[in-house]
């Protein structure tokens, strides 16, 4: 049953088109994921679906009897009140079972929100504007609406807060279209992916993978139909060359006529692969020792409010390291202490020999907002001249007259590049990233992945967006009030580890029920011996689990200290000396069994 039906959809912006030509249906039940380039008009699709924004032609028909929850890109919550008085003032509008309290199931979705309880007794009028747009979130998910349009819906949530929005809406009944970037979320959710480019709407079957697969397959086949005609084309004008050389009437005539249907032929433009993509290619200007940054103890609290305490770290040559956490637990504030930008509380830490920090600031702060784009960058590198910065500005899509925009006046993703730019020139050789892919499209996000993955220094990511946690780190850093837990592999092994963990937790909790049931099922004195065997049963999982942690970090160290022995036997000096030789011989063997019998616990365990 179709919901809503689009015909023929044109939407210009003064003379220039936004979307042309847009037809496409969605059925009830369908999630569709809108993709596309920053500025190619998901927004806008959105708004005109919402009546915000009204078309210049074609026909919108959205069924009448059903409701539509919206949520914009950056959504102001406008209730006043606490957070939860404001919600519960909407409870009209509540679609919940029946018998399920609206107080107790609104406080349990903000809590998976990310709003613990004492953000509940905060008032929205103090809230930051990724708290709003989380909390008109909220809202839009207790309304159960029939249809819901979300727009980025992912931002300003950390990696626990997405898996449970992905689960939910994974579980809803109703119809859901959203705008997203996240192409993790885009996998695990839709059936049905939108593609805007070039003012036009393709409308693929399956997941964000299918979308992917199709596409390219589509773009090899209409390269194919594109080659084939470009062939028959210089074909006919060769022999229409070849007709006109003999110069005779017969023939002429024979020419012209094929002149005439060639030119009538309806000529198939070159299909684009992809949209135009920035270059970016991060080279380090002196290469560090092995040791890169060290860290021992480093806490750091604001008033009251504790945010970590107990951080060790020990990053090494060519780590790439990505770290998670809830929000709100200090990782862009470790980033800052780390590049002495903030103070820690307690603990110190130290960089390696020759190692160059380079940062990057989800928030670019750094930017001067009165400054032109063309200014910006002469002002920090000086010994280049306008001409060769334009030319790399335009690789980065600062085209024309865009290097004489007002850095204030560029958008979130036009900053981004910037701020890539500025980090590609500077050399470092330990690059420090907040949240390197916010405000970029999908095309710009595998831009950055790609130079990271080819870069030879040493990478400190915090990131929440899980598409870049599976393809770049070699470990993730997990931060909390307590400290840090290394988990050595990328998002799939995090996840199956924090799988692990979660499965234990359960387990004590239904362990944990035998003190309530006891009265019931058995004595009192069993019921207390059964919550005590419980608690005692979950301690010892922790025990082992955090041992195998620690065991996987020390074969890892192991197995580095192996093939440094290797590497240095290689040594022409080395070899040529048969002491030196022996002694790095015997030093091996060691390394080697101590590899053996770390693997040899890790297995009992």
């Amino acid at each position: 049953m179709s919901l809503i039906t689009v015909s023929k959809l044109n939407k210009f912006y003064g003379i220039a088109p936004v979307l042309e030509g847009v037809s496409f249906h969605v059925n009830k039940g369908d999630k569709v994921g809108i993709v596309g380039a920053n500025g190619a008009g998901k927004s806008t699709l959105l708004k005109l679906l919402n009546k915000e924004f009204e078309a210049d032609e074609g026909e919108i028909f959205i069924d009448k009897s059903i409701n539509i929850g919206y949520l914009k890109q950056s959504d102001q919550f406008e209730l006043t009140g606490t957070v939860l008085e404001a919600i519960l003032k909407r409870q009209d509008k509540f679609n919940l079972p029946d018998g399920v309290n609206p107080e107790k199931w609104a406080r349990g979705l903000l809590n998976n929100l990310s709003f613990s309880d004492e953000y509940l007794s905060k008032s929205v009028e103090v809230l930051s504007g990724g708290e709003r747009t989380r909390l008109a979130l909220a809202a839009i998910l207790l309304e159960n609406p029939d249809i819901m349009m979300l727009d980025e819906p992912t931002n300003h949530l950390d990696i626990g807060s997405l898996k449970w929005l992905e689960q939910y809406l994974k579980s809803y009944k109703g119809t859901l279209i959203v705008i997203s970037h996240d192409r993790y979320f885009l996998d695990k959710l839709c059936n049905r992916i939108f593609e805007i480019e070039r003012h036009k709407l393709t409308a693929y079957e399956g997941n964000y993978t299918t979308y992917l697969e199709k596409k390219h397959t589509n773009y090899e086949i209409a390269l194919r139909h594109y080659e084939k005609q470009q062939e028959e084309i210089r074909r006919q004008e060769d022999m229409i060359r070849m007709m006109k050389g003999h110069n005779t009437e017969h023939l002429v005539k024979r020419a012209q006529s094929r002149e005439k249907r060639l030119a009538m032929m309806d000529k198939l433009e070159r299909p684009e692969e992809v949209n135009a993509k920035i270059k970016l290619n991060f080279k380090e200007s002196l290469q560090t020792g092995n040791d890169v940054l060290f860290a021992e103890g480093l806490s750091k609290s604001f008033g009251s409010q504790k945010l970590f305490a107990g951080v060790n770290l020990d990053i090494k040559r060519k780590d790439r390291i990505c770290i998670v956490g809830a929000n709100g637990v200090g990782k862009t504030t470790l980033l800052k202490i780390l590049l002495g930008k903030e103070n820690a509380d307690t603990g110190y830490y130290k960089l390696g020999q020759n190692v160059i920090p380079g940062y990057y600031d989800q928030q670019q702060e750094f930017l001067h907002k009165n400054k032109t784009v063309l200014d910006e960058l002469h002002s920090m590198y000086i010994k280049y001249d306008a001409t060769y910065l334009r030319g790399l500005l335009g690789r980065f899509l600062f085209i024309g007259e865009d290097v004489f925009k007002l850095v204030g006046d560029l958008s979130g993703g036009e900053k981004a590049r910037l701020s890539l730019l500025e980090l590609m020139m500077s050399g470092s050789n330990l690059l420090i990233l907040d949240e390197p892919t916010n405000h970029l499209d999908i095309n710009a996000m595998e831009v950055i992945e790609d130079a990271l993955l080819e870069f030879e220094g040493t990478l400190i990511i915090v990131s929440h967006d899980r598409y870049l946690l599976k393809k770049i780190p070699t470990a993730i850093l997990e931060l909390s009030q307590d400290g840090i837990t290394t988990y050595l592999g990328n998002y799939d092994y995090y996840e199956e580890k924090l799988g692990q963990v979660g499965s234990a937790k359960q387990y004590v909790k239904n362990l944990g029920n035998a003190k309530n049931q006891a009265n019931s099922e058995i004595s009192p004195a069993k019921g207390a011996e059964a919550y005590k065997a419980a608690k005692e049963a979950a301690a010892a999982l922790k025990k082992a689990e955090k041992a195998k942690l620690k065991l996987e970090s020390d074969i890892a160290e192991a197995e580095a200290e192996v093939a440094r022995l290797e590497a240095e036997l290689c040594q022409p000096s080395v070899f040529s000396n048969p002491a030196k030789a022996q002694e790095l011989s015997v030093k091996l063997d060691e390394a080697k069994a101590l590899v053996d019998s770390k693997y040899a616990e890790w297995y009992n365990l």
